[in-house]
């Protein structure tokens, strides 16, 4: 499982770990994370969020969300259970742990992958599936951002169509698995979100991905406001 470090996350956090180096210097891990949540809070997460969501809405969704200080921290330790489980479970997802949430990536050799110009789920795609409609299940207060991304062959419009189809049957799958549709969000960019070199054949074939944000519905995020409540 990866922790995501991006360039935005890095700049914005640099005032805040230096604000925060006194009160934490003899702290643990969780107690230094909620020291540095209290002092960035929902503020630079939404900042934040809305800088990376120009690249990449996944991301973007999950930083933009934060919540922040303790209560972040008790979403957090719930956000590494759920992703070690997935990443377990479904070895060739990619997993990254992203400030509250969960992003997780699955291109042609990793799980959920559809036939040449087709979108509908294939049997081996059905088994990694079930899998994660099962994990979802067990952790019922989070929500799912799906996201369908292409390579750049072929035409925009055609692109943009396909990765509707993708990103909606990967949707309709898991709420037909019995999953409330209300949880999820389902989008679609077609080729204008690549993370890889679309001049190369194996950077084509991880730009056709299907991606996932997990991140923490109202009911977890008042869960944690209670229970990390001063008295």
């Amino acid at each position: 499982m990866k922790i995501g470090i991006n360039k935005f996350l890095a700049l914005a956090f640099t005032a805040t770990l230096l604000f925060g180096c006194e009160a934490t210097k003899n702290a643990n891990n969780t107690q230094k994370g909620a020291v540095i949540g209290a002092g960035s809070g929902a503020v630079i997460g939404g900042v934040i969020g809305n800088n990376v969501g120009k690249g990449n809405t996944a991301l973007g969704a999950i930083i933009g969300g934060v919540v922040g200080g303790t209560a972040g921290g008790y979403i957090g330790s719930r956000m590494d259970k759920q992703a070690k489980q997935i990443e377990q479970e479904i070895p060739g997802a990619e997993v990254e742990r992203v400030g509250e949430g969960i992003n997780v990536t699955f291109d042609e050799a990793s799980g959920v992958y559809f036939d040449t110009e087709k979108y509908n789920i294939n049997a081996k795609s059905q088994e990694t599936l079930n899998k994660l409609a099962g994990i979802f299940k067990e952790y019922p207060n989070t929500n799912v951002l799906v996201e369908g991304h292409t390579d750049d062959t072929g035409s925009d419009s055609y692109n943009l169509t396909l990765s509707k189809n993708r990103a909606q049957a990967v949707t309709n799958y898991m709420v037909n698995n019995g999953l409330d549709k209300g949880r999820f969000d389902t989008k679609w960019y077609g080729e204008a979100q690549p993370k890889y070199d679309n001049t190369t054949a194996d950077g084509r074939s991880k730009n056709r991905r299907v991606e996932l944000a997990i991140v923490a519905n109202e009911q977890l995020k008042k869960e944690a406001e209670e229970a990390t409540k001063e008295n």
